[in-house]
C-alpha cells in the first residue's frame, strides 16, 4: 500500500507523471488501491501540494507555505511538530491535529509565529507516513464495542475492533497484550478500526519480548532483499596481497554478526608504515544503482542484534559470498594508508584487491598482547600459537592507540558506556566501530578488541569524505557537531559529581575531557558518564553533495564505507568508491596522461568530470535527500529498539528479585523521586516521592535535591542508599524501589 510520503517522493524524483505511470511506479496493481490513490491525488491537489497540467500529469509544488516534521506528544496530550533542522518545535493544539499520532511525518502549516519564550502554533494538513502500521494495545469492552486501547499512552485514539476480538480482553495477571492491525486509520469524524492478528502473554514469560520490542519500535525484520542477484566479481584492476598476512579482530560472538574488515601491516624505510584497511567489498556484488533494487531496502537499512543472533539487513547469500574466509583468497576493496614515524597520514589510495586472512585475534589474545611486557622473552600459552604475528599485531595496536591520541587532541571525546551483566545482552554491549551516530568515542579497552578497530575506521572513513569531497562527488556523512549547547557549569553545578578542588583551564572553562577527568571516584564517574550520554544528541546522517557549503574547519565529517554489512551508509559510500575506480575517467582528450584518480592529491591534476551523464544519473538516484531521511528515520527505530530491549531485560532481571534488599547509588533527582542504580545488578529503578511517608519532601531545582521539610534529610545525586525491589511493569520498563530505612 501507498503513502502520501511515497506519492510526494515519486513526484520529487520526476518533472510530471502521468497517473498510470505513477500506479507503476507505486506497484499498484489492485483497482481498489488505484481507486484510494486518485482520492489521495485530488485531496493533496485541494491542499495545493501537488499541481495537475493540462496533459493529466501530476508534478509536486515547491511549497513555501508547508513544513515537514514529526508529531511529538506526550502522555499529558501535550503534542509538537518537530523539525529536521533542529528549528524551533511548533506546539500542535490536539483539537488541530487532524488525527496524526506520535511519530507521524506530516506537512504543517504555522497559524501563530512564536514570541518571547513561546512556540510558534500550527495545525496539521496532512499525514504523510504513518509509523504505526501496527499497534500494541489492550484490549477493552467500551459501552459494549470492543476496542483496542494504545499502550503507548502518547497516541491519542482508540482502534475499534470486530467483536470476536472480545476474547482477547485484558487480564492483567496475564499482561496479554495484543497486535493490532490498523485497517483504515481515524478519519473526519470516523474512528479507526483495525483487528487482533497476534495476542502476547508476556506476564512471567520472556518468550515473546523481542516480538513485543520489535512491535512497539515499529521494526520490520523482513526479508525482501532476496530478490536481489548478485553480480559476478570483477577480477579486472585487482592488486594480489595474497603473499602478505591479513588480520581479523573481533568481538562479536555471534555466527550472523556483521563482516569485519582485515587489516595488514608493511614497514616502510622512513621508519614509518603502510596500513592495509581491506573491507568486505559488497558494493560490486550488487547493483544498488537502480530504482527497483533501492527499492527492495526501503523498510531495512541497517543490522542489528537481538537475542540469538543478529537480524542483517543482507540476506544470507550475500554475506556468505563475500565473507572474507579464513586461510582463503578473498576479494576486497580496500584502503592503503601511508603512516610517517610521527603517526600522521602522510597519503593514501583505493584499490580492489586479493587478500588472505590468517588469523581472527579475538579479546583473550589481545588482552594478553596488551598486558605483554616489551622486554619479556618468554611468550604466554595465549600468545605461543601466534608467536609469529605478534610484531605485526602490536604494530597495528600502537598505530590504533596513536591515531587515538591524535582524534582526542582534535577535540573528540571518550565516554564510557554503560556495564553489562546480562548474558543475553552482551552483543549489545560490544563496541561497533562504524556506529558514528555518537558524538562521542568508547575508550579503548583490553576486553573489547573492537575498540581497537575504531580509531583505525575512524580515519579510513574521514579520509573517504576528503576524498569524495575534493572530486566533488555526494557521499553521505556524520559531521562532529558543536557542543555549545551543554551547559557545563550547571552540569556541574547540579550534578554534585565534580571534585572539590576542580579547577578551570588556561581561558577559564573547562572541557568535556577535563570534567570526566575531574572525577576520581569510579561510581561517581560512571554516573557522570550517562548524564553525558543522555545530554549528547545524535547524530543523523547528512547529504553532501558538490554545492553543500562546507565553512567550519573545525567541524569533523565521516563517509562510513568500511563495514557495507552493517547499513546501507556504508554499502552507498562504498558503491561510490567501487565505481570511481571502475568508472572513473583518468585522463580527457586533452591530457592524454593516466591519473591514478583513488590516490591523494590526484585530484589537483585532474579538470574533468570523472563520471559521465549516465553515471551521474545513477548516482543520483541513490545520493537523495528523500533516501537519507528514510536511512535516518529506521536508525531511530534501531535506536529506540536496542534501548528498549536492554531495559525490558533488565526489569525481567528485577522481576526475578522482588522483595530483595540491595546497596544503590542515585542517579537522577526529580520532583517526583530519585532513580536509583543498583550497582550489582547495573538496572535502575525509581524511588518514588510518595514512598518517603516520613517526611514532606520537596525538590529544590538549583541544588538539584528532595530535602525533607522537618528532618532536613536529603536525598541527592552520587549518595549511596539501601533500597528493596518492590514492583515491576514490563509494559512501561520500570522498577519502583522503595528505601529499606526510611
Amino acid at each position: 500500500m501507498f503513502s502520501t510520503s511515497s506519492i510526494i517522493d515519486k513526484l520529487k524524483q520526476e518533472d510530471s507523471l502521468e497517473y498510470k505511470k505513477l500506479c507503476r511506479l507505486l506497484k499498484l496493481t489492485k483497482k481498489s488501491d488505484k481507486d484510494k490513490l486518485l482520492i489521495a491525488l485530488s485531496a493533496l491537489e485541494k491542499l495545493e501540494i501537488i499541481n495537475k497540467n493540462s496533459n493529466n500529469e501530476y508534478s509536486n509544488v515547491k511549497d513555501k507555505k508547508h513544513i515537514v516534521a514529526k508529531i511529538r506528544c506526550s502522555s499529558k496530550g501535550y503534542c509538537f511538530a518537530v523539525r529536521d533542522n533542529n528549528t524551533e518545535d511548533i506546539y500542535i493544539k490536539e483539537n488541530l491535529l487532524n488525527h496524526a499520532w506520535n511519530g507521524d511525518k506530516v506537512l504543517v502549516r504555522i497559524l501563530k509565529e512564536g514570541v518571547r519564550r513561546r512556540s510558534p502554533e500550527g495545525i496539521i494538513d496532512c499525514i504523510l507516513e504513518r509509523t504505526n502500521q501496527i499497534l500494541l494495545a489492550k484490549v477493552d469492552i467500551l459501552n459494549g464495542e470492543v476496542y483496542g486501547i494504545p499502550i503507548d499512552d502518547r497516541i491519542l485514539a482508540k482502534i475499534k475492533l470486530p467483536k470476536e476480538d472480545e476474547k482477547y480482553k485484558f487480564i492483567a495477571d496475564d499482561k496479554n497484550i495484543v497486535k493490532v492491525k490498523i485497517d483504515r486509520f481515524p478519519i473526519g469524524q470516523n474512528e479507526g478500526v483495525g483487528h487482533v492478528i497476534k495476542e502476547l502473554k508476556l506476564n512471567n514469560n520472556e518468550n515473546f519480548d523481542i516480538e513485543f520490542v520489535l512491535s512497539k519500535t515499529n521494526l520490520n525484520i523482513s526479508n525482501k532483499n532476496e530478490e536481489i542477484k548478485l553480480e559476478n566479481i570483477n577480477q579486472d584492476q585487482r592488486i594480489d596481497l595474497t603473499g602478505s598476512n591479513s588480520y581479523m579482530l573481533k568481538s562479536w560472538n555471534s555466527q550472523n554478526a556483521p563482516l569485519l574488515p582485515i587489516f595488514q601491516i608493511e614497514k616502510s624505510r622512513n621508519k614509518g608504515f603502510k596500513l592495509w584497511i581491506h573491507t568486505n567489498s559488497i558494493a560490486e556484488r550488487l547493483d544498488i544503482g537502480s530504482k527497483k533494487n533501492i527499492d527492495i531496502f526501503i523498510d531495512r537499512f541497517e543490522s542489528f542484534p537481538l537475542l540469538n543472533g543478529w537480524q542483517n539487513y543482507l540476506n544470507e547469500n550475500i554475506v556468505n559470498t563475500s565473507e572474507f574466509k579464513l586461510n582463503e583468497v578473498n576479494e576486497a576493496l580496500s584502503l592503503c594508508i601511508e603512516i610517517n614515524s610521527n603517526f600522521k597520514i602522510v597519503n593514501w589510495s583505493f584499490h580492489l584487491t586479493k587478500v588472505k586472512c590468517v588469523l581472527i585475534v579475538g579479546n583473550k589474545q589481545i588482552e594478553a598482547l596488551l598486558s605483554k611486557k616489551s622486554n619479556a622473552r618468554i611468550t604466554s600459552r595465549i600468545l605461543k600459537p601466534i608467536k609469529e604475528h605478534i610484531e605485526d599485531l602490536e604494530t597495528i595496536l600502537e598505530i590504533s592507540k596513536e591515531f587515538r591520541k591524535i582524534q582526542t587532541s582534535n577535540g573528540r571525546i571518550e565516554i564510557k558506556t554503560p556495564n553489562n551483566n546480562i548474558d543475553s545482552l552482551n552483543e549489545l554491549f560490544i563496541h561497533n566501530p562504524v556506529d558514528f551516530s555518537n558524538e562521542y568515542f568508547e575508550p579503548l579497552n583490553p576486553y573489547d578488541i573492537q575498540t581497537f578497530i575504531s580509531p583505525l575506521l575512524y580515519e579510513a572513513n574521514r579520509l573517504w569524505f576528503k576524498h569524495s569531497r575534493e572530486y566533488g562527488l555526494n557521499n553521505a556523512s556524520f559531521i562532529s557537531q558543536d557542543l555549545d549547547y551543554i551547559n557545563t557549569s550547571d552540569l556541574i553545578k547540579h550534578s554534585e559529581l565534580i571534585d572539590s578542588n576542580i579547577q578551570l583551564n588556561e581561558s577559564g572553562s573547562l572541557t568535556f575531557k577535563e570534567l570526566i577527568e575531574s572525577c576520581n571516584d569510579q561510581d561517581k564517574k560512571r554516573i557522570l558518564n550517562k548524564l553525558l550520554i543522555n545530554l549528547l544528541r545524535h547524530n543523523q546522517a547528512k547529504l553532501i553533495t558538490k554545492e553543500s557549503q562546507i565553512t567550519k574547519s573545525e567541524k569533523i565529517y565521516i563517509s562510513p564505507w568500511t563495514l557495507p554489512s552493517f547499513d546501507f551508509i556504508n554499502l552507498m559510500n562504498q558503491h561510490n568508491i567501487y565505481n570511481m575506480i571502475i568508472n572513473g575517467k583518468r585522463n580527457n582528450k586533452s591530457n592524454s596522461e593516466v591519473i591514478n584518480i583513488m590516490e591523494k592529491d590526484s585530484w589537483e591534476k585532474v579538470k574533468w568530470n570523472i563520471y559521465n551523464s549516465s553515471i551521474t544519473k545513477n548516482m543520483a538516484l541513490l545520493f537523495n535527500e528523500l533516501l537519507i531521511s528514510k536511512i535516518n528515520d529506521y536508525k531511530n527505530k534501531v535506536r529506540q529498539y536496542k534501548s528498549n530491549i536492554i531495559n525490558i531485560k533488565q526489569v525481567r532481571q528485577a522481576e526475578k528479585l522482588i522483595n530483595n534488599s540491595y546497596s544503590g547509588l542515585i542517579t537522577t533527582v526529580q520532583s517526583y523521586g530519585f532513580f536509583v542504580e543498583i550497582t550489582e545488578l547495573q538496572v535502575e529503578g525509581l524511588v518514588h516521592v510518595s514512598t518517603l511517608n516520613n517526611d514532606w519532601y520537596e525538590y529544590r531545582s538549583r541544588q538539584n535535591l528532595l530535602i525533607g521539610r522537618k528532618s532536613k534529610k536529603s536525598y541527592k545525586i552520587g549518595d549511596v542508599i539501601e533500597i528493596k525491589i518492590m514492583k515491576v511493569d514490563i509494559l512501561k520498563y520500570q522498577i519502583d524501589l522503595e528505601l529499606v530505612n526510611k
